[in-house]
């Protein structure tokens, strides 16, 4: 399974389940070896099929870091952090996410849109 990491220490994804908030945009950064990518991007593409499926999915995007860049990130939007945390947590998704091998890392994190 990947290694899950927090972005902010103070305010892992977890913690960020309990927030009744939404609209919510999940980037999760993860570092890849280049030699693993395409089978990252398979087993990806398959958690993306069953996260479409899901209540309170908006959209999903997949980009990938620039100049040989290790790093891939997934920009998902959701209706509330309690759709994605739904979701997440289902039993269906969490096989899917063990299928990752260990020297994947994950840095997911959620956000919500400010004004500027």
């Amino acid at each position: 399974m990947a290694k899950l990491q927090s972005l902010d220490p103070i305010t892992p994804m977890f913690a960020q389940f309990k927030e009744k908030t939404g609209p919510i945009v999940l980037a999760n950064t993860f570092l890849v070896p280049k030699e693993r990518t395409e089978a990252f991007l398979t087993l990806f593409r398959r958690q993306a099929e069953f996260m479409k499926a899901q209540p309170g999915f908006v959209s999903l995007q997949m980009h990938k870091g620039t100049a040989d860049s290790q790093l891939l990130m997934n920009v998902a939007v959701w209706e509330s952090t309690e759709a994605l945390a739904t979701a997440f947590g289902s039993p269906e998704f969490q096989r899917m996410a063990a299928e990752f091998p260990d020297d994947i890392v994950s840095y997911p994190h959620i956000f919500e849109q400010v004004d500027v």
